[in-house]
């Protein structure tokens, strides 16, 4: 079922989504020029590039795609900012790997690779803010999590799973991962009162039960 377009405030959750989801997507390019680790998904779209070619922002669309896919079977509600992260991430993470050069020091590593955690964060307030829709992923652990399971253990689960898939095949896991897991909880906690945008719905209030 599709989330309707509307609510209060609708141009500048439309604004805030685009400039959310480009963010993210410059994150994730930079952590990905960092070499020292990505997010557990973007492990797997990297051994999936590295198996079978394409580039990791292609394998984050496609996945993005097949994610959505298994949707349907658990009923979850799309939305526009659904679809927009299906593209828009892959699309600019992979402009970030064309424009952004690889540094040639570990203190550039190292400076890519908290730009790129932040910035993940801030966007993810961002998007999520918006309230036009969850990303792939997302929707799919919340979903899962209505049939009774936490969504902690859901979540633990799957980046556990396609984070293994993805060092199997080839992605990277390093100190980069290991920083992710643990900041971007408490940096999305932060930015996300900060940028959730009232919708007139109680709903979709940021600190609201259902969510």
């Amino acid at each position: 079922m599709f989330i309707p377009v509307s609510g209060q405030n609708l141009r500048r959750r439309l604004l805030q989504l685009l400039i959310g989801l480009t963010l993210f997507g410059l994150g994730i390019g930079l952590m990905l020029q960092s070499d020292l680790g990505v997010t557990p998904w973007d492990a797997l779209h990297q051994g999936l590039a590295a198996q079978f070619g394409l580039t990791v922002g292609l394998w984050s669309i496609i996945v993005s795609f097949v994610v959505l896919l298994a949707w349907l079977p658990l009923r979850e509600r799309y939305g526009l900012g659904t679809l927009l992260n299906a593209i828009i991430i892959g699309v600019v993470l992979d402009l970030t790997v064309l424009v952004v050069p690889e540094p040639d020091n570990v203190v550039g590593d190292v400076v890519l690779l908290i730009m790129g955690i932040l910035m993940i964060g801030l966007a993810s307030g961002m998007y999520i803010g918006a309230n036009l829709g969850p990303g792939p992923r997302d929707g799919l652990m919340t979903a899962i999590s209505r049939r009774g399971y936490s969504i902690r253990v859901i979540r633990w689960g799957l980046e556990i799973a396609v984070l293994a898939a993805g060092i199997l095949m080839g992605g990277t896991f390093g100190v980069g991962t290991v920083a992710f897991a643990l900041l971007i909880g408490p940096i999305v906690q932060f930015f996300l009162p900060r940028w959730s945008i009232d919708t007139g719905r109680p709903e979709d209030a940021w600190d609201h039960p259902a969510r």
